[in-house]
């Protein structure tokens, strides 16, 4: 029996995230500690636990067919796998921090500094396209606290929440790019392996267009439908049922999350009544 082999991040929040992802979408995976492979017991996909910087390579050279990995990790390697779909999950920036005791007004600011990154390449690339000359100090790990040791002006790190540029008194001055978790697949990838790929594809689609939408049920007089259906499409177009009480109706829709209160607030001023939020697991569309 022909296996699918993802590869994920062998400790931290992408690889939690990445495992509560396989769950959504109805994989169970046996994970045991210290476990550098699984098997899932109910889909044809083998777990591969991987240092994360070395995935992009090992996708490349079909050790692993897919994975899971940061759009930033890509970007950096450069290593030309496949990009087949956003995640949506461990959104941040890779972005250049300076010390607040700084005085930065452009990036003209940057000449001539020393610069402490763990992404030279994606730096090397910024730098070049900005026509802004700079010494790239390459570390590994704790990139904040360069400056504090006098080991570089500035840093060009990852930033998700901004709390550890804080706490090493550090600003954030120029967003270059930003990331989220994608799925990536080997660019040679066929046969049976393609197919189990595209079910996998399918069952991710369903758990991310689930998490984006709230399904609706509310209760409105008839004399108020035509302008609440217009505040709710849904998927097609809302589903409507009469209710006991005559000249009073039972509306069943979808609405997007982002647009989600907006959308309530019109509804109670179009005369609905009695509305009802429930999460979707998964959506077929």
């Amino acid at each position: 029996m022909t296996n699918l082999k993802i590869a994920i991040q062998k400790s931290g929040r992408l690889n939690e995230d990445s495992l509560t992802l396989l769950k959504e979408c109805g994989i169970s995976v046996n994970n045991g500690r210290d476990q550098l492979m699984a098997q899932a017991s109910n889909f044809q996909l083998e777990v591969l636990y991987l240092r994360n910087s070395d995935i992009p390579q090992y996708v490349k050279d079909g050790v692993a067919d897919i994975a899971i990995i940061g759009d930033n990790t890509e970007k950096e390697k450069k290593t030309g796998v496949v990009h087949v779909l956003d995640l949506g999950f461990s959104r941040c920036r890779l972005s250049i921090a300076v010390p607040k005791s700084m005085e930065f007004t452009d990036l003209s600011d940057l000449q001539g500094k020393k610069i402490a990154t763990s992404y030279p390449n994606s730096l090397k690339d910024f730098l070049t396209e900005k026509g802004i000359e700079a010494e790239i100090h390459e570390i590994s790990g704790s990139v904040e606290i360069a400056p504090n040791i006098g080991l570089a002006d500035a840093i060009c790190d990852l930033v998700s929440s901004g709390s550890t540029l804080f706490k090493n008194g550090l600003q954030e001055v120029y967003k270059i790019f930003e990331s989220e978790a994608i799925l990536v697949a080997n660019p040679c990838l066929e046969g049976e392996k393609r197919v189990l790929l595209d079910q996998f594809v399918f069952r991710i689609k369903a758990v991310l267009a689930a998490k984006n939408s709230k399904y609706i049920l509310l209760n409105a007089p008839e004399t108020a439908l035509d302008r609440i259906c217009a505040l709710l499409p849904g998927m097609k177009s809302p589903t409507v049922m009469p209710l006991k009480e005559k000249g009073w109706v039972s509306v069943h829709s979808v609405v997007n999350e982002n647009k989600f209160w907006e959308v309530i607030g019109s509804l109670k001023e179009a005369g609905a009544e009695g509305i009802l939020i429930i999460p979707i697991e998964k959506m077929i569309l």
